[in-house]
């Protein structure tokens, strides 16, 4: 794969990783999703990287997986090969973008339809453009949704709703995104990466453990009972404890000062 079809640059202490494929609308073949995937591993774990940013570029943000780059195959297949082809492809992809250390902004450029979409949902915070649709194309193709959709969309907007955009596969646009909560903000296109660079810089300068430990705490939500989530609450406090950036923090605010955070 050409190091071109997934852009990796870092400014900031914010790692940006673009798809560059404006003319397959950036589908993702499986050379790019194993690039994002590495990437998203070495953000987590490099402490000179403090926020990620997810986009693409021309007309679409993902057109999902390219099914014409040999990512599935019309030969024999053996039981369990598909399952595998899933677990280890969008799956992972999605796993890496929610288990990311460091918080994932999401720019959708343009179009975002199946693996896309979830890849964008998957993120921690999601700025789309005015042009920008949201589609469940799955049910288009007789497929079932994959890169687990089934499991981000109800957790977002609600079982119904989430079966309704599966169900029938309609485009959504950026502002209807917005009003159902899939999408933080709306933006004009022409002011998409100004926004993004804004958001991400703000959190660059943060608490990048608290951050990290408030996203593990967050996600973790949606699958526990009460006396989990509140006993994991209270041990990323203890741990949260023992950061530079927790003491910074509480010093600041003594000393009656703006605090400067350094990641640590």
């Amino acid at each position: 794969m050409p190091v071109s079809e997934v852009v990796h640059t870092v400014s900031g202490q914010v790692a940006y990783l673009t798809l560059n494929r404006p003319e397959a609308m950036n589908a993702l073949t499986p050379d790019q999703r194993n690039r994002l995937i590495a990437l998203l591993a070495e953000a987590s774990a490099d402490p000179s990287i403090r926020a990620v940013v997810l986009t693409g570029t021309g007309r679409g943000f993902c057109a999902g997986a390219d099914l014409r780059s040999g990512a599935t195959t019309t030969g024999e297949r053996v039981a369990g090969d598909v399952a595998r082809t899933i677990r280890l492809g969008a799956q992972r992809l999605i796993a890496a973008v929610l288990d990311c250390e460091k918080p994932v902004i999401a720019a959708v450029n343009g179009t975002a339809a199946g693996l896309g979409a979830h890849l964008a949902l998957a993120c921690d915070l999601v700025l789309a453009a005015e042009s920008a649709r949201f589609i469940e194309v799955f049910v288009r193709r007789g497929l079932v949704p994959d890169g687990g959709g089934a499991y981000l969309l109800p957790r977002l907007i609600g079982p119904q709703r989430a079966k309704e955009l599966m169900f029938f596969g309609d485009a959504l646009t950026a502002p209807d995104a917005e009003r159902l909560g899939l999408v933080n903000r709306v933006v004009p296109d022409g002011e998409l990466e100004k926004t993004t660079r804004e958001w991400a810089q703000r959190l660059a300068t943060g608490p990048t453990r608290a951050l990290a430990l408030t996203k593990q705490l967050v996600n973790a939500s949606l699958d526990s009972d009460r006396t989990t989530a509140f006993a994991a609450e209270a041990a990323a406090q203890e741990i949260n404890m023992t950061t530079e950036d927790a003491r910074e923090g509480v010093a600041s605010f003594v000393e009656r000062r703006s605090p400067e955070y350094r990641g640590r």
